[in-house]
């Protein structure tokens, strides 16, 4: 089979045809995918028939596999699945996946299971083009600041919309406290490019309150989403996307009217964001040593 990219929009996203992730792939077509990814931050793959185990598998070809998540249960029977199901909460938030840890997951897989008839579409955007666009000010700046990142702290629903559904989910989230410093810029391992490393579970900057905290967050953010910056995926069924979460951020659009949603999500196991002096990201709270081993990446 012929490998065909074909790339999406300017800044993020290509469609990737001739290959079936089904079935094991050579070493050369892993490289090739992995090119792809670098250079397009996202890939979508139409027509795939997988089921978990096919997920996982196809996952593992970019290195050992998370766990599905740091507090939250797995698919039953698969313990390195997440169900994203609307009815368990909606992450309609721009978050990178779990960067509340100390090594954040380097790559994540979603894959349709179960899709309202319009809306719920998935928005990834690049905050490699974010970087790229900050005035030379802004970028000085970024350059030097380092944020907390922690999952305790209510990201995706209001406070008066609670009910206790809602509030054994939230307790569920945090029933481990993590928190964690990271750089504000990081620099990618394989790539070297940098990108804006923030997010909903960024909620303060090392060093400045947490009114000072947003207003800086909230400034780099607005570049983060920038309308160009951003691949609206429109979810069909059988597909998997695949994106680099070291260098995106993502949004699950809730546009649905409450209709059944399921995406399956699998992660890569990841390396520890480093920023652009060689710094690593340190924890301060929270041991995720029994969702995620540390991945050495390559050198840039």
């Amino acid at each position: 089979m012929t490998l065909d990219i074909q790339k999406v929009t300017a800044h993020i996203g290509a469609r990737v045809s001739g290959v079936d992730i089904s079935q094991p792939l050579a070493q050369d077509t892993v490289a090739a995918l992995r090119e792809a990814l670098n250079a397009h931050k996202a890939l979508v793959f139409d027509d795939v028939h997988l089921d978990d185990a096919g997920q996982e598998a196809f996952a593992r070809h970019f290195g050992d596999l998370t766990t599905a998540h740091p507090t939250v249960p797995s698919v039953a029977g698969a313990p390195n699945v997440l169900p994203v199901d609307s009815e368990q909460g909606r992450a309609n938030h721009w978050h990178t996946d779990v960067t509340f840890v100390l090594n954040p997951p380097q790559a994540s897989t979603l894959r349709s299971i179960t899709l309202p008839p319009y809306g719920g579409e998935t928005l990834i955007t690049s905050s490699a083009a974010a970087y790229r666009q900050l005035p030379q000010p802004l970028r000085e700046l970024a350059d030097t600041l380092w944020a907390e990142h922690t999952n305790d702290y209510d990201y995706a629903v209001p406070v008066e919309d609670i009910d206790e559904d809602k509030a054994a989910q939230r307790a569920q989230f945090t029933s481990i406290k993590f928190r964690t410093a990271h750089p504000v810029v990081r620099v990618h391992p394989l790539t070297g490019e940098r990108g804006l490393f923030i997010g909903g579970f960024a909620q303060r900057i090392v060093g400045l309150s947490v009114g000072e905290s947003r207003k800086i967050l909230d400034l780099l953010q607005s570049y983060v989403t920038r309308p160009e910056n951003i691949l609206r995926h429109r979810w069909s069924p059988n597909q998997l996307v695949l994106f680099d979460n070291r260098i995106t951020q993502h949004c699950a659009v809730d546009n649905y009217d409450g209709l059944p949603r399921r995406l399956n999500r699998v992660t890569v196991a990841g390396d520890v964001p480093v920023g652009i002096e060689g710094k690593e990201s340190y924890a301060i709270e929270g041991d995720a040593s029994h969702y995620t081993p540390v991945a050495i990446p390559l050198a840039a």
